[in-house]
């Protein structure tokens, strides 16, 4: 069963492969926590295209993985970052997969939330910002999914302080048909977000991001934080207006903001939740019954992947994500819209299936190790 495995030296070395997967099964609604996986998209492997073309997206995969996601209990946050808005995914495909996984989620009874931004324009005035995030605002409210107001790359060039983001906001915010999202995204997940809420400091930032919220608190039914700070997070946390929930998008401290302190605690909206959905389900339910060591039992352990997979240039974790439900047998193929499958190296992606398989996250070990074997055989790694 032994598999060698290249390191970051350029050496190799012996791994012995996990012969049983960790046993997990769906269960009951979660009662304590609302828990959404951000999902990634799965390409057509046989589409003519290159990196610079339009996403050719293989569907039925790609909501059959939405139906695994909801089959587990969680929530599914659709067209987000982590399915490659902005890096291999234009407007025209986040809509059609909009549509395509709302409809899904009303046929099986799924909970979704689904990304608006400003992609379908590269820049542009804040009248012509506030347009573009119209148009999908209403694409999403007519799916009937959830809104998560997602950071935009054209708002962060047009808005020359925080009025600008209050006035966009605000205005997105009375018009809204019922309460949203808001998302903020930091610039380790998009340099083009660098100085999002209209200052490059932090502090003064928060106090953008909270006023707008303070000022339509019955439009605002939580905040999804990727800023890859604890102590930020739960600073801001605190600061809330009673009734709005802050989804952590965290994926180097999730297991300690989701557990929370006797101050309140963290919803979550994660990215690293693709590939943990199964697990993160099984330790969410554990949390639900008032164990709170117990959920720290199952989640802690795999930090270790997730923060494997988000290290730096972070916005690259989508090829770990992709890459891990290959191997878990959830698409037939390591193929990337735009390409991305060749953001990580070989040494990476090893890495990743070590700490993966450790955690018992392959249903079929097997297939994983026969698969991470061809793509070392790919690589001119003999076995």
């Amino acid at each position: 069963m032994t598999i060698q495995l290249p390191d970051f030296k350029g050496g190799l070395r012996a791994y012995d492969p996990r012969p049983e997967p960790l046993a997990l099964t769906t269960g009951s609604p979660f009662t304590s926590r609302t828990v959404f996986s951000a999902a990634h998209v799965v390409a057509d492997p046989y589409a003519d295209v290159s990196p610079d073309s339009p996403a050719a997206v293989d569907w039925d995969a790609t909501l059959a993985f939405r139906r695994h996601l909801w089959s587990h209990g969680l929530g599914v946050a659709e067209a987000m970052d982590t399915a490659q808005r902005g890096m291999g995914l234009d407007w025209a495909g986040a809509a059609e997969l909009i549509r395509r996984s709302a409809a899904e989620a009303k046929a099986v009874g799924g909970r979704i939330a689904c990304g608006v931004g400003t992609d379908q324009i590269a820049a542009g005035s804040l009248v012509e910002v506030r347009a573009a995030y119209e148009e999908q605002l209403a694409l999403v409210e007519e799916s009937g999914a959830q809104a998560i107001l997602m950071a935009s790359r054209a708002l962060a060039a047009a808005a020359s302080g925080p009025e600008g983001y209050l006035e966009v906001y605000g205005h997105l915010l009375r018009q809204a048909a019922e309460p949203v999202v808001l998302h903020w995204l930091g610039p380790m997940f998009d340099p083009a977000l660098e100085g999002y809420w209209g200052a490059g400091d932090l502090d003064t930032a928060t106090d953008t991001f909270l006023e707008v919220i303070a000022a339509h608190p019955d439009k605002v039914e939580g905040i999804k934080v990727s800023l890859l700070d604890a102590q930020r997070e739960i600073d801001i946390r605190r600061r809330l207006p009673q009734g709005v929930r802050c989804y952590t998008g965290d994926d180097f401290n999730y297991p300690e903001l989701i557990a929370g302190d006797e101050q309140g605690f963290s919803h979550a909206l994660l990215g690293i939740f693709d590939p943990l959905g199964p697990l993160a389900a099984e330790a969410v339910r554990v949390l639900d019954t008032g164990n709170t060591a117990g959920f720290r039992a199952l989640l802690d352990p795999t930090v270790d992947l997730s923060r494997h997979l988000f290290q730096t240039p972070t916005r690259f974790y989508k090829t770990g994500v992709v890459f891990l439900a290959w191997l878990a047998g959830h698409q037939s193929h390591f193929t990337m819209v735009g390409g991305l499958q060749s953001a990580r190296s070989l040494p990476h992606f090893a890495r990743a299936y070590e700490l993966a398989d450790g955690l018992g996250l392959f249903p079929d070990p097997k297939l994983a190790e026969e698969r991470m074997k061809n793509l070392l055989a790919l690589y001119g790694v003999a076995q």
